[in-house]
């Protein structure tokens, strides 16, 4: 039952809180560890770029693990309270909901107000490509890309890797290992030049822990956007037919969903350190991508969170 408040609270705080920026985030640490790492290995005369990316991603989760695991035995030596706290935080820490709806929502004000500068200002905070010459309609597809995704990175994969964990005891190191995953292929993952070499295991290694809940979790944004009035009839299409509309053997599951519930099309060619990289499309352009579709996206990963942590809740008590 512990466990069950354990959970409630850590998503609570996200929804309420947020990210402030002035409190710690072991993100922040962990993508200071990538950096670290990564700067020691490409010194190296001896190491060859793609082994340094294996020995880069082994050092980091096994530093992580370490760090997590030491803070809750120490946390827990003090007493079993303090143990709790710092778990909540954590977990906590590791949801990214709150964090993603502020910063989509931003980009929606400076569009609503047709500040375009702004809005590409603030989409490259959230991707990676080139977004300088952005238009409007291309911020509004980045954004709501940019949410689909990391509705399965941000928020419904940490509670699926949280709940594996909560099996066993050990959710902050699960929900940990997977997101110090996450980070590297965010930091280093890409195809293109520096990263090439470096990040393949990282990208690699991100598309094998997100397979499960990007299709788990794609059904379940499914039923959200249903049950919130969207269109589930095209929903349930678009997503069979273009799951796999993407160079990721992943995003094109979340992509399509959202695509498919608002009836509009994403997806297309990118420019990545000025480089285009041409990509399929997903969904059908029924209605015309509008700041709107932004605020749809976000009601959509809300619902889906909602009841992904009530479906953890069931499988935690059905287990106890």
């Amino acid at each position: 039952m512990i466990m069950i408040w354990v959970l409630l609270i850590s998503t609570i705080l996200d929804y309420v809180l947020g990210d402030p920026y002035s409190w710690p985030h072991p993100i922040i640490f962990i993508g200071k560890l990538i950096s670290f790492n990564e700067k020691k290995i490409r010194k190296s005369k001896y190491i060859p770029l793609k082994i340094g990316g294996f020995l880069l991603v082994i050092i980091t989760l096994v530093t992580v693990v370490f760090i997590i695991s030491f803070i809750l035995y120490i946390a827990n030596r003090i007493h079993p309270i303090i143990n709790i706290f710092i778990t909540i935080y954590l977990l906590y820490t590791s949801l990214a909901g709150r964090c993603l709806d502020k910063e989509s929502k931003k980009i929606y004000e400076a569009l609503h107000k047709e500040n375009i500068v702004e809005g590409r200002k603030l989409i490259s905070y959230l991707v990676g490509r080139d977004t300088d010459k952005l238009s409007e309609n291309e911020i509004c597809r980045a954004t709501i890309e940019t949410v689909s995704e990391n509705t399965i990175d941000g928020v419904l994969a940490p509670l699926f890797y949280m709940l594996l964990g909560f099996l066993i005891g050990m959710p902050v190191q699960f929900v940990f290992i997977y997101k110090t995953i996450n980070t590297l292929d965010s930091m280093v993952g890409y195809i293109q030049h520096p990263y090439t070499e470096i990040g393949y295991a990282s990208a690699k290694l991100d598309d094998i822990v997100n397979f499960i809940p990007a299709r788990i979790g794609s059904i379940l944004m499914f039923i959200g956007g249903s049950l919130l009035g969207y269109d589930w009839k095209n929903g349930f299409k678009i997503l069979i037919r273009d799951r796999n509309n993407h160079k990721s053997p992943n995003a094109g599951y979340p992509e399509a969903t959202v695509a498919g519930l608002l009836n509009i099309q994403i997806g297309g060619t990118n420019t990545y350190f000025g480089e285009k990289v041409e990509k399929p499309t997903i969904g059908d352009n029924i209605s015309s991508l509008s700041v709107k579709h932004i605020l749809d996206s976000v009601k959509i990963m809300y619902s889906s969170e909602m009841i992904t942590v009530l479906i953890m809740i069931l499988i935690m008590i059905f287990i106890s």
